[in-house]
């Protein structure tokens, strides 16, 4: 099975609506795989290179000042996660990245209305170091919004929707997120080493950036076996969100992914964007055509993974499960409330 490649300065014709035929192609990637790359998505000359230019540079730093950004200073979970202290799928990631997302100031204990505004904070930015880095990575985010925005509007069309079916879930303050990632492959990894774990991301779309190196694979519903998403120059490798699965009541696949080990002594450089609504925001199914409705399965979920409508709940459980060090340093008394609703379910 090969992963569906999309223009997206195709998407819409002279006239300014959607191509029908950009949008078949969509909603067959999103249902069928839930993966596909796109090519032509906006970037400025150059925009590209000296994005991933800088995210190199920062982990190039040395590591007292990638350090001083630890994440675990971080009541947000914004910052710097050091090489192997990511869970994914129950074991460590042998990966360091940069977590972020948008810049906003804490809001005080006494004014929240549910315990997920705990996630609304600073980022940490090497700014003494790097102060580009901050520049170019805000910058990066907002297109990646812009083609997340012009995405979301196309995928609700595909299905028959309104353009602004997923309006009101990402009005005001969307909780976007974005991560800076370097693998690290190690002599001392074992057979069970792993880039990253099998998952489903939980936000609504995922837009990725990576480099040649390859190693990242997705398992489609209807495939025998994992497959590779290969390395296609200046593309972004999109893939839905448990959101958008919970959206569409399992028509469009939130599909299991991971990323191979890097061989001992290479590295492998990639930068993950996260769409996702307001934290307050509720994700009931949309409805669907009847032909539509009839290839919708319903949610995929497990023992070790209930899916939430309200996006805040969904992640505060993603961030505790991935970070538990933050978790346990920050807010212990919520840990051992997520961790005994979870064993309930």
């Amino acid at each position: 099975m090969d992963i569906p490649v999309l223009a997206f300065d195709r998407a819409r014709g002279a006239d300014g609506t959607f191509d029908p035929r950009f949008l078949d192609q969509l909603r067959a990637a999103l249902h069928e795989v839930g993966f596909l790359q796109l090519t032509d998505f906006g970037a400025a000359p150059g925009q590209v290179a000296e994005f991933s230019d800088v995210v190199g540079r920062f982990f190039a730093l040395p590591p007292q000042e990638r350090l001083a950004l630890d994440n675990r200073l971080s009541p947000h979970f914004r910052g710097y996660t050091r090489l192997g202290h990511e869970i994914t799928a129950g074991r460590p990631d042998a990966r360091e990245q940069l977590d972020y997302g948008p810049e906003l100031p804490v809001r005080p204990r006494d004014e929240w209305d549910a315990s997920f505004r705990l996630l609304e904070g600073p980022n940490q930015w090497p700014d003494a170091a790097l102060p580009e880095l901050r520049t170019v990575v805000l910058a990066w985010a907002d297109l990646m919004c812009r083609v997340a925005e012009e995405l979301t509007r196309a995928v609700a069309v595909s299905l028959g929707l309104p353009e602004d079916q997923f309006a009101d879930a990402f009005s005001g303050e969307p909780h976007w997120f974005g991560k800076l990632i370097r693998y690290v492959g190690a002599d001392s990894d074992g057979p069970d080493a792993q880039g990253v774990g099998p998952h489903a991301d939980w936000g609504f779309l995922t837009l990725l950036l990576q480099d040649g190196s390859g190693g990242l694979q997705a398992r489609p519903p209807r495939a025998p076996e994992w497959v590779d998403v290969p390395p296609l120059d200046e593309a972004l490798v999109i893939n839905v969100g448990e959101m958008l699965e919970v959206a569409t009541h399992g028509y469009l696949v939130s599909t299991v992914h991971r990323v191979l080990p890097c061989a001992p002594g290479t590295t492998r450089q990639s930068a993950g964007f996260f769409w996702s609504p307001r934290l307050d925001a509720t994700l009931d199914a949309v409805p669907l055509t009847p032909e539509l409705a009839a290839n919708a399965p319903g949610v995929t979920e497990s023992a070790h993974n209930s899916l939430l409508p309200r996006f805040g709940d969904n992640a505060l459980k993603g961030w505790f499960r991935s970070h538990p060090e933050v978790a346990q340093r920050h807010h212990p008394e919520l840990a051992r409330e997520l961790a005994a609703a979870a064993a309930r379910t």
